[in-house]
């Protein structure tokens, strides 16, 4: 799923007010930060990453290997941190209406 201009607008600026969720540390991507990560946009479908200090990634080197990892879309990055998104399959969530063009 790709996202339009005006979608990736929308969740820009949702993501706006959320606080980091997952952080990415001197360990880099590893097996169990990928689960979290799935988990997490599993629950939230929105999702704000931060990349720490002692990380060899850039923000938008984890977003990208995030994103094709866990099948996500990569909403924006900037500076140290980047937002994923991905609808989540389950039903108890609140889903992210998406504006159609």
């Amino acid at each position: 799923m790709t996202l339009t201009k005006k979608q990736t607008k929308q969740l820009r600026a949702l993501a706006n007010a959320l606080k980091p969720l997952v952080y990415i540390g001197k360990n880099d991507i590893t097996d169990a930060l990928t689960k979290q990560a799935d988990e997490t946009l599993e629950s939230h479908e929105l999702v704000k990453f931060q990349i720490q200090d002692g990380s060899g990634y850039t923000a938008k080197e984890a977003a990208a290997e995030l994103a094709e990892a866990l099948g996500a879309e990569v909403v924006q990055t900037i500076g140290n941190r980047a937002v994923l998104y991905r609808r989540s399959k389950r039903d108890d969530v609140e889903h992210i209406q998406l504006v159609r063009e």
